[in-house]
């Protein structure tokens, strides 16, 4: 399997596990790290960044993504979505809500092997906090 074939198959099967809510640490790197870009928010080794990731979609938000793209280009892979959910439970010291949120947002990967090795999500925390308040 080529570079770009062994990326689109690790990250279709992410995503798939992640929409099924299915565990995806197994796709982690053991040095992976999230960043939530514009916050001070991140994770550290594949427990960890497994665990930011259901909080954002499980624990804080009831919350999934809707994909509406997906690039794949050797070790590197880009995504767009909107995540889409409800506010259940305390985010960035704001108190659940039960608001409704859809927020446009990208995720940019960089890839090592059959592995996710950096996952830099983009417009989502500030997004999602305007709308809370709105």
């Amino acid at each position: 399997m080529t570079v770009i074939e062994t990326a689109r198959v690790t990250m279709n099967n992410y995503l798939d596990s992640l929409i099924a809510r299915q565990k995806v640490a197994k796709y982690f790197a053991r040095d992976v790290t999230l960043n939530v870009m514009g916050t001070n928010q991140e994770a550290h080794g594949p427990d960890a960044v497994e665990g930011l990731i259901r909080y954002l979609h499980e624990e804080a938000f009831d919350a999934h993504p809707e994909l509406k793209s997906l690039l794949v280009d050797g070790e590197r892979a880009a995504l767009e979505a909107d995540f889409v959910g409800t506010h259940v439970a305390d985010f960035m010291g704001k108190a659940a809500t039960g608001k409704q949120v859809r927020v446009p947002y990208s995720v940019v990967y960089d890839l090592e092997g059959d592995r996710i090795k950096a996952l830099r999500i983009y417009n989502l925390a500030e997004p999602l906090l305007r709308q809370l308040n709105d």
